[in-house]
């Protein structure tokens, strides 16, 4: 992943990003019911975005500490002036170059893991910032996410795919946190939406930042192109919609 082009991404659309990040939102809450059972003193919460799962986290553990991170800093100032009453602690970081120098008793993050490079080498270093048994709880977007429009894409424009395509599958992770927690568990649901037409579909993984570095290979989306594309996806599918798969992955220190 190119780090720096998808911080750009977020960064040129942060002032939208809130209006079309309907799944990131129900991740979000579904993440913190997988939360309510736990007490949490001390929070890191890893690629807060404008800080919608933040707000969560802190009407749910209301005397917590929660420090929240970005790699995007307009990200950062949005969620910044959204919870300015909240006493969040914010800072613009990348989330694999944090130093770990402090003990977490909840290291989260919601629909961030998927822009890592190496979520592996990340996780062996958030070990290191938990509590003994402590907790790391994430969302992360899977392969089968866009799985349509990149069934579509490879078929009109041969080798061209977005980078879901190389997204984390369920075994990855299941070793990745098996190698560094215990007591494992990964949750998968799938969310689905539809959309008038298959511009509205790619404005939405514009200015919600997950198309990552974009098309595998350069493409200009001409009206005729669009349309073609189009008449290729409602054949197939009968309708323009997105299928999005998130697992939720939890582990405990050891």
């Amino acid at each position: 992943m190119n780090k720096s082009k998808i911080a750009d991404n977020f960064s040129r659309y942060a002032h939208l990003y809130d209006k079309y990040a309907g799944v990131q939102n129900q991740a979000a809450f579904e993440l913190v019911n997988y939360l309510k059972s736990g007490t949490f003193s001390k929070i890191l919460e890893l690629g807060c975005g404008t800080g919608n799962y933040t707000l969560l986290l802190r009407k749910e553990f209301a005397g917590a500490r929660i420090k929240a991170l970005d790699i995007s800093e307009e990200m950062v100032s949005v969620a910044q002036h959204k919870l300015k009453d909240k006493d969040i602690e914010f800072m613009v970081a990348d989330a694999e170059k944090i130093i770990p120098d402090q003990d977490f008793d909840l290291i989260t993050s919601n629909a961030c893991f998927q822009w890592l490079n190496d979520p592996a080498k990340a996780l062996r270093g958030y070990v290191k910032s938990l509590h003994r048994g402590g907790i790391v709880y994430f969302s992360i977007f899977g392969p089968h996410t866009f799985c349509e429009l990149n069934t579509v894409l490879k078929s009109v424009l041969e080798g061209s795919r977005l980078d879901s395509d190389y997204f984390c599958n369920r075994n990855r992770l299941r070793v990745m946190l098996r190698d560094n927690f215990k007591s494992v568990k990964i949750n998968e649901v799938c969310y689905k939406e539809s959309f008038d037409s298959l511009k509205g579909l790619l404005e939405k993984i514009k200015y919600s930042g997950i198309r990552g570095n974009g098309l595998s290979q350069k493409v200009y989306f001409s009206r005729g192109l669009l349309e073609r594309l189009e008449k290729v996806y409602l054949d197939r599918f009968g309708e323009i919609c997105a299928t999005y798969q998130v697992f939720f992955c939890r582990g405990e220190k050891r």
